[in-house]
């Protein structure tokens, strides 16, 4: 290629030899690879799906995310961004996924992700006015709900079912902790590419004690087929629901603002003129097109990653090449059945603990948001208080609403749903009406310290 040929060539483009391609995709998927096993395994042990069941969605997940990264990257049909992207399963909506299926069945909330997906291209046209009914607190409310329902979640499958004689052993509590202890001095004493997969470290040292402990088998992992593809409809032929599916929905348009900030970052970090209004619906449309997929095959909602923003910004290699190939690694592991089978034999406590440290981010994100929100303002205080109210009493009061409506059982019986609907009603109160209320002012002093940290 001619030398003037080559400098016309944005390094978004540029295709790198295949060794390198190789090895670059490769740190692509080992540091966002903990997000699918965690999402999965968050649904087998809450949902107690049968081992077959869960290797068969391991597969589906990767595949899911896998062909997501190929689409953000190559961006056919002005579907995906043609940008550096990675696609993983989001920690919301994994967690509503179990909400719903809790509530419900299976069906309906692959049915709910399915709707969701396609929700995608109905609010696209006027997304940008739904975001001003999601602030910084809304946002923020939200992010520590799931948080909360992912630690009662996660810790119910770390202790098991209370009243058996498994419940609180000792050394499923042990493993737990000791995944989270190893996670974390990782991501204090190891620097640079190996900090960005402390994460997933800390969850092979733990399966490492695990296995020295007795506590885990390889049996099984290398018999039986070695190629296999996922099935369709694991759960059978999905049953949609407006009702159940309202928390998913709603998600939809965070997910879009999610989107929105991503895009413009990925298209700093790598040095490209930016066009939001190109990028970020083509962006949003391969987040729904990989969405109606992962309920296709049984998964939750699957959106673009920002832990590959943060590879590309360290690393300075900017090609949409890379990622492609980590999609195409993503889909090797997927048909390659050894893989996801040895992914399904890791004890629910060791996963357990990753998904605590993981998840429970979630939480810190949403506090950090909420520093960013003046909660002197008697508005914001009461939104944050209504939310965080409604949304924490069906977690910590189970039934509370047992006796309400069966048709509006789905929502009222999900925390997260209330908290959303909650915070989103009461902003909307406050500050969408017309007039100005009196309640937007600041609290006298001595009920502003309530507010502060």
């Amino acid at each position: 290629m001619d030398t003037n040929d080559a400098r016309l060539i944005h390094p978004v483009d540029e295709r790198l030899p295949l060794p390198q391609l190789v090895i670059l995709g490769l740190q692509h998927v080992l540091v966002v690879a903990a997000s699918p096993i965690t999402a999965v395994f968050l649904v087998s042990k809450a949902l107690s799906l049968p081992p077959q069941l869960t290797i068969n969605l391991l597969s589906a997940t990767f595949l899911v995310t896998g062909l997501g990264s190929l689409l953000q990257s190559f961006g056919p049909f002005k579907v995906g961004a043609k940008l550096p992207f990675i696609m993983v399963p989001g920690g919301a909506p994994v967690v509503m996924f179990v909400l719903i299926a809790q509530a419900t069945n299976l069906q309906t909330a692959s049915g709910a992700v399915i709707l969701a997906g396609l929700f995608y291209f109905i609010l696209l046209p006027v997304f940008a006015r739904c975001l001003r009914f999601f602030p910084r607190l809304v946002v923020g409310t939200i992010l520590i709900l799931v948080a909360v329902n992912l630690i009662k979640i996660y810790g119910g499958v770390i202790a098991g079912k209370p009243g058996t004689p498994e419940f609180a052993s000792p050394l499923s509590i042990g493993l737990a902790l000791g995944t989270v202890g190893f996670t974390v001095l990782y991501a204090r004493f190891l620097k640079g590419k190996l900090g960005q997969v402390s994460v997933l470290l800390g969850l092979a040292t733990g399966s490492g004690l695990a296995w020295a402990l007795g506590a885990m088998t390889f049996k099984g992992v290398l018999t039986g087929p070695w190629f296999s593809l996922p099935t369709p409809f694991p759960f059978g032929m999905p049953h949609f629901s407006l009702v159940a599916s309202l928390p998913l929905l709603l998600f939809t348009v965070i997910s879009m603002a999610e989107a929105t900030g991503q895009t413009v970052a990925i298209t700093a970090a790598v040095d490209k003129k930016p066009d939001p209004e190109r990028d970020v619906p083509r962006t949003i449309r391969g987040d729904g097109v990989a969405s109606v997929l992962g309920g296709i095959f049984g998964t939750s909602l699957i959106i673009t990653s920002s832990e590959n923003i943060g590879i590309v910004q360290a690393t300075g290699v900017r090609s949409r090449f890379v990622t492609a190939t980590a999609g195409v690694i993503l889909l090797l592991i997927a048909v390659l059945a050894p893989l996801p089978r040895l992914a399904s034999a890791i004890p629910a406590p060791v996963v357990g603990g990753t998904a605590l440290i993981v998840f429970a981010i979630i939480g810190v994100m949403g506090m950090n948001l909420l520093r960013e929100v003046d909660l002197k303002l008697r508005s914001n205080l009461f939104t944050l208080a209504s939310g965080l109210m409604m949304g924490l009493l069906p977690i910590v009061v189970p039934g509370v609403f047992s006796r309400a409506p069966q048709i509006i059982r789905p929502v009222v019986d999900n925390g997260l749903a209330m908290g959303v609907l909650t915070a989103v009603i009461i902003n909307i109160l406050f500050n969408h009406l017309p007039g100005r209320s009196p309640a937007q002012a600041p609290l006298p002093e001595a009920n502003a310290s309530l507010a502060k940290p």
